[in-house]
């Protein structure tokens, strides 16, 4: 007996967040699109978080962080918040300066320890 093969993706996580991939420079004309996208994803996935790709979001001043802030306002206001993806280091130094905290992809939220970290052994003690 045979199978034919199925169109489409064989497996999908249904865990696995949407994803709103940026790309810069942004103007001020594009930023309501962009909350209406993210919007349309939140409503259409079911999703409680958006992962927000700003890898391509260049260059890293205050338009995109108006961006960004307007956009997790948009995903609070859904019901939802974003996370981002490969942010740049000077976008990162932009957020903390203006005071906005956002999580990041692959780092530990707060309060959890950070993976593969050994919290400290006492001398004769076993390592966990």
């Amino acid at each position: 007996m045979s199978c034919a093969g199925r169109a489409g993706l064989p497996f999908v996580d249904a865990t696995t967040p949407p994803v709103l991939a940026l790309a810069g420079p942004v103007t001020r004309d594009q930023v309501t699109g962009l909350c209406d996208d993210l919007r349309v994803l939140l409503e259409r996935s079911g999703a409680r978080v958006v992962v927000c790709d700003v890898a391509g979001l260049r260059p890293p001043g205050l338009m995109a962080v108006e961006l960004l802030a307007r956009l997790q306002l948009a995903a609070r206001r859904g019901g939802g918040r974003i996370r981002l993806r490969d942010p740049d280091p000077a976008l990162r130094a932009l957020l903390d300066l203006v005071g906005l905290r956002f999580e990041v992809e692959g780092e530990a939220e707060e309060g959890e320890p950070a993976l593969g970290v050994e919290e400290e052994v006492e001398p004769g003690e076993a390592a966990v």
